[in-house]
């Protein structure tokens, strides 16, 4: 960490701002960062300390210190069993397999979607956060899938605000504990960060707009196969909703699955899978859309569950 601080009156289009927000747009760093130096007391406006919540006031004298986090960089690293299921001047869709972070970060130091990419020559958008440069949207470390990256400036622009627009179809597939009743439906429940955990999210009065839409393709004894299409992208989105229905993801330890379940399936992660993604090519113009097959651990699981343990798995 190093620490940074500026000194500069408030404008008059911040005016009434709350804190947290105003100041992060005045000076470009994170919300979350502004949050941390107001509860560390290193926020004064015209020398009084203030909260996150309080509101900015044109023309007053504003005084900051905080701490900036380390940057991680993009490592080249071949990622065994990434796939390219497209490729153009402007975006290129990868199969992402289990085990792979969309980018690096200071708390991971294992392969990356973008590593990957660079480790096979591929030229990214620089559009973004340096570590995050062409990253329109994120799968979890242990979701594997479809993911698009962009590579061109317009198409980080355009996709970026198709996913902000919730234009992009976003299709899923879970397996879950139990049956859902009802069968199909809709799930809609803010969520947020867990009140006790730092790694967990949870549904919560303070989290943000969440809807999840399911339904079910095939029941078993004890799981459920069902289709998921996201309206909104919350971190964890599908394993909160899941849990707090009583229905978590299979082998997903973090959110209560049934370990002995994961054992019989020889499952070490959730059944989680990106299936389809669907979007309007951002230069093109026509409607695009990819499919990414079950790898082998999901596919072994499902042959379980439907009783056939020794099905071949290509």
């Amino acid at each position: 960490m190093t620490s940074e601080s500026r000194s500069l009156p408030v404008p008059d289009g911040l005016d009434s701002e709350r804190i947290d927000a105003g100041v992060a747009r005045m000076l470009g760093i994170s919300r979350g960062l502004v949050a941390d130096a107001c509860d560390a007391g290193n926020v004064f406006l015209d020398g009084k300390i203030v909260k996150k919540s309080d509101k900015l006031r044109a023309g007053a004298w504003l005084d900051i210190e905080w701490e900036s986090p380390r940057v991680a960089l993009i490592t080249p690293m071949i990622v065994e069993g990434m796939k390219i299921l497209f490729d153009d001047e402007d975006i290129v869709v990868v199969d992402k397999p289990v085990g792979v972070a969309a980018h690096p970060a200071v708390s991971w130091d294992g392969p990356t979607v973008l590593g990957g990419l660079a480790a096979a020559g591929y030229r990214i958008s620089t559009s973004g956060a340096p570590e995050r440069a062409g990253i329109v949207h994120r799968l979890d470390v242990g979701t594997s899938g479809a993911m698009v990256v962009a590579k061109s400036e317009i198409a980080y622009e355009r996709l970026k605000r198709a996913f902000h627009d919730r234009t992009v179809e976003k299709v899923y597939h879970a397996v879950v504990q139990g049956q859902l009743d009802p069968l199909s439906g809709t799930i809609d429940a803010p969520v947020g960060r867990h009140p006790s955990s730092d790694w967990k999210f949870a549904v919560t009065s303070a989290g943000k707009h969440a809807v999840t839409h399911y339904d079910t393709l095939e029941a078993f004894p004890g799981a459920s196969l069902v289709e998921i299409r996201l309206e909104t992208g919350r971190t964890h989105q599908i394993r909160v909703h899941m849990a707090a229905q009583r229905h978590p993801c299979v082998g997903d330890s973090l959110y209560g699955a049934d370990p002995t379940l994961s054992r019989r399936l020889g499952l070490a992660r959730q059944w989680l899978h990106a299936h389809r993604l669907g979007f309007i090519h951002p230069t093109s113009g026509e409607h695009v859309e990819f499919v990414s097959d079950y790898p082998d651990d999901l596919k072994h699981a499902l042959a379980v569950l439907r009783g056939k343990p020794e099905a071949h798995v290509d």
